[in-house]
């Protein structure tokens, strides 16, 4: 295998280990300390929206 090859596959094996590793913290949380109430969350609609309006600000504006 190319040296950059396996490079970007080292560095793909440590995005991908954290963010396993990110989903299992977040999934103990929740065994330990339960969901928290409906009304302390964000809808992921609006969660949705957010994101899109930060994708779009990043955007070029096209004349």
């Amino acid at each position: 295998m190319e040296s950059d090859a396996a490079d970007g596959l080292r560095a793909y094996a440590a995005r991908t280990r954290e963010s396993a590793d990110q989903l299992a913290a977040a999934l103990e949380d929740i065994a330990t300390n339960g969901l928290p109430d409906r009304e302390q969350c964000t809808p992921w609609e609006e969660l949705r929206e957010t994101h899109r309006a930060r994708l779009a600000d990043q955007r070029p504006a096209v004349a």
